[in-house]
């Protein structure tokens, strides 16, 4: 069970490998994208028709409980499928449901797992592999893998880290577990932690916030759902990349300003050095260039 690209990774390994025998694939519908809502099949439908597994796609997990227990599975991995599981289903399996979350669990529990590390600046992060139950992340841990953090990962360089890093434990805490040689850990709840869905809304950058929040936040969100200033005639400015200056020259807080070819914004703490960013409806481009024929952007305040 799983849906997106995250869990592309781990499908790939099971199939790959002469341990198990994949009987079945459960992803979210088809879905509508871009701006001529063209619909699209999710990554792991793709990958698993392509390999002749059958996959099967309910708008609500409840009502296929019954085709679940025909098909008599011993074990069912479930990775980003996106919709929570009920207990009718995790008593199904010989094994039960096995979960690969990108974070340390307790720590992180819940959607946005994969940003939560970089917007708060945290020193690491990893993959928990853990046994479901009907809580939200909350099932014993099997395996835990982490990763340092040097401070400059993105979104998009965090999930594909830990997606192969997922994937290339998978196989052998899978057998190991399903031996009897791992003992699930159950999880400290003093230690734990949730974190919600983002929307685009949650791009929205605060000048009033010290530069380093704000270039965190915007590492956090690329490629999506992306950072954004909105300025004095209500257009959304993205910043696509950005690091932390201490120039500040005094300026107002959400000031748009330009030192020696270099663009910047005021920020309640020091500046943030703007590296590239976009205009509404226009390509990405990196500061310089952007300056050729962006002037009237400088001095603006942004809210």
């Amino acid at each position: 069970m799983g849906t997106p690209d995250f869990a592309v990774p781990g499908l790939k390994t099971l199939l790959a490998s002469t341990d198990f025998e994949l009987i079945a694939v459960y992803t979210q519908t088809d879905k509508s994208v871009g701006r001529k809502h063209v619909l699209t099949a999710p990554p792991v439908k793709k990958v698993a028709l392509d390999a002749g597994v059958p996959v099967f796609q309910p708008k609500r997990i409840k009502e296929v409980i019954k085709d679940i227990e025909d098909l008599k599975p011993h074990l069912i991995v479930v990775i980003a499928y996106g919709k929570i599981i009920p207990q009718a289903i995790l008593d199904i399996p010989t094994y039960g449901c096995v979960n690969v979350h990108a974070s340390l669990l307790p720590k992180y529990r819940g959607a946005s797992c994969l940003q939560a590390p970089i917007k708060n600046g945290d020193s690491e992060t990893g993959i928990t592999i853990m046994k479901m139950d009907a809580g939200l992340d909350t099932g014993p841990i099997l395996k835990q893998l982490k990763i340092t953090l040097k401070g400059d990962e993105n979104l998009e360089i965090l999930h594909d880290r830990l997606a192969q890093m997922g994937a290339d434990n998978l196989n052998t805490v899978v057998l190991d577990y399903c031996a009897g040689k791992i003992t699930p850990q159950v999880q400290d709840e003093t230690k734990a932690s949730y974190v919600g869905l983002i929307t685009k809304e949650d791009g929205l950058l605060n000048p009033q916030g010290a530069a380093k929040e704000l270039e965190r936040q915007i590492r956090a969100y690329t490629p999506w759902p992306g950072s954004y200033l909105v300025l004095p005639n209500q257009e959304k400015l993205k910043i696509i990349e950005a690091e932390v200056s201490k120039m500040e020259n005094g300026r107002k807080i959400g000031e748009i300003y330009q030192e020696n070819d270099e663009l910047y914004l005021c920020c309640g703490q020091n500046a943030l050095h703007i590296l590239k960013l976009q205009r509404e409806n226009r390509n990405a481009l990196i500061a310089s260039d952007f300056l050729k024929g962006n002037k009237d952007l400088i001095g603006l305040i942004a809210k």
